[in-house]
């Protein structure tokens, strides 16, 4: 493989494209790209945090079998590890809503309709 490729990498729901060496790993292209993917683990595919979804992984290198270990069945759902994947082509990539984020969301969602029953 020839490491001067290039390839863009879109990522969701960020809606933010960055172009990549190959061999790149998802995370590095986020960082890039000014993408939060979360991680705690300093890439070595322990923590599980930086699950990224991928609808159509031809622009990504195989899983190794470490990646597809701790994925289990989720790697057949379309999830990666960021810190693992490495771009080869053209990618399009969602990113999980941090679950923190998330429930601060939905909680404030829910203070919302509560104003509004008053």
């Amino acid at each position: 493989m020839n490491r001067m490729n290039v390839s863009e990498v879109h990522f969701w729901p960020d809606n933010k494209k960055v172009t990549v060496r190959s061999g790149t790993t998802l995370l590095d292209a986020g960082r890039k790209a000014k993408v939060n993917i979360r991680t705690r683990c300093g890439a070595k595919a322990a923590c599980l945090m930086c699950k990224v979804k991928v609808t159509d992984s031809s622009g990504l290198a195989p899983m190794n079998i470490n990646e597809r270990l701790k994925l289990g069945s989720q790697a057949d759902e379309g999830y990666r590890l960021a810190c693992q994947a490495k771009v080869i082509g053209p990618v399009q990539v969602t990113v999980p809503e941090d679950p923190l984020k998330a429930a601060i969301r939905a909680q404030l969602a829910r203070q919302h309709e509560d104003d509004d029953l008053f």
